[in-house]
């Protein structure tokens, strides 16, 4: 049977754009496991713009109530975490793991001259830029050209999803996008992948199509391996069937493997909750309690909880007062969570947000997210922040 190369290509194309594998597959092919003891990030994006005032709430703070007569949850319904602030009441899970010393709280987080746009904000948060600034480049895909100066193959990060985000997008390197290491091993086994390498009737260098025919024969000589590994690595742990259930699943059967990963990124969402936003904000808030209470059992299981650390963060919060359709709207400063075994420091690390001294109806930040990121690159990650942010900025001390 004769292939013609317009075929090859159009095959190859659905393996490098459906499968995003390559790279990813080629480093489990030879030497190069991670030693147990390496930290790994996990970050969890808040896709909408989270509302931060019904997360972590001010229970005793006046203004918060006469601003929120409908939405404004009361003090009695919050899982209480001081006399001043309460947790949401879906998050059940994040309040074990506050009592249990594994959850840090981050208030008023931000950046100067905030923009309320999703795309602008969400780049800038992913970037890592000033608001005046443009980057193309993600503040993990740098770590990723610092990181991965000599790697053939990278593999340190990877997203759990179908595309990538620009976080991950460097100038030399870019992490992977991957939804299911199950799904990748099912592709390849189609019979007409394994009929174009057993032609033997491989493209010349340097045509179009070379590149392609390796890329095929790297994934299919690695996607039985990797999808091993998953199985005999998933844990005990039982994970809620959504989205976000299934994508942590993913997550730590990868890290109880000998997968060299060090960033994994996932995101959940729409919190943009201009309507209904009691509702929709309740329904994400159970799902994501539920999925990070599996994972973080799975971890723990598994001996691997004290080398994880897992950040959420939202591209903006939501403005103090509530609109008039149930909702509110695009904000500025909002709250982080930090989540891990290996936390020095728990609980709310800094104060709550102070409703009566506003810019424009919106809260203003007190701590650039920068820091938290320069923090997290030094100090868990073990790599030159002041390169990769391209400036200098002082350190937390949660980790």
């Amino acid at each position: 049977m004769l292939i013609r190369r317009r075929t090859f290509l159009q095959m190859g194309t659905l393996a490098t754009s459906s499968f995003l594998i390559p790279q990813f597959l080629k480093a489990f092919e030879g030497p190069g496991k991670p030693l147990a003891e390496n930290k790994v990030l996990v970050i969890l994006q808040l896709s909408g713009g989270n509302d931060g005032l019904n997360t972590v709430i001010p229970v005793r703070n006046d203004i918060y109530y006469r601003e929120r007569p409908a939405l404004g949850i009361q003090r009695e319904k919050t899982l209480q975490l001081t006399g001043d602030a309460g947790l949401h009441p879906e998050l059940t899970g994040f309040k074990a793991l506050y009592d249990e010393g594994n959850l840090a709280i981050l208030n008023n987080v931000g950046y100067p001259n905030p923009d309320r746009s999703h795309f602008r904000s969400m780049d800038i948060w992913q970037s890592a830029s000033a608001s005046s600034e443009f980057k193309n480049t993600g503040w993990l895909g740098r770590w990723l050209d610092e990181e991965c100066a000599q790697c053939d193959k990278p593999t340190q990060a990877l997203e759990i999803d179908d595309t990538l985000s620009l976080a991950l997008s460097g100038e030399r390197m870019k992490g992977i996008a991957l939804k299911d290491p199950a799904r990748l091993y099912n592709d390849c086994q189609d019979p007409f992948f394994r009929q174009i390498l057993q032609m033997g009737n491989k493209p010349p260098a340097g045509d179009a199509g070379s590149y392609l025919y390796q890329v095929l024969a790297e994934t299919m000589s690695g996607a039985g391996y990797i999808f091993e590994q998953s199985k005999l690595h998933a844990g005990n742990a039982v994970y809620p069937n959504s989205e976000i259930g299934k994508n942590l699943k993913t997550i730590a059967s990868l890290i109880c493997s000998d997968i060299n990963t060090r960033v994994y990124y996932l995101s959940l969402g729409s919190f943009d909750t201009h309507v209904n936003q009691e509702d929709r904000q309740r329904k994400l808030f159970s799902e994501m309690n539920e999925a990070v209470q599996s994972f973080v059992s799975d971890l723990k299981s598994n001996h691997r909880f004290d080398q994880v650390l897992m950040m959420t963060f939202s591209e903006f919060g939501r403005r103090v007062s509530q609109n008039a359709s149930g909702g509110t709207d695009h904000g500025t400063a909002n709250n982080m969570f930090l989540i891990g075994g290996g936390l020095k420091k728990a609980g709310l690390l800094n104060d709550m947000p102070d409703l009566s001294s506003l810019s424009e109806g919106d809260l203003q930040y007190l701590l650039d997210f920068k820091n938290v990121y320069a923090t997290v690159l030094k100090k868990w990650l073990g790599a030159d922040d002041g390169k990769i942010l391209g400036g200098t900025f002082d350190y937390l001390d949660f980790i």
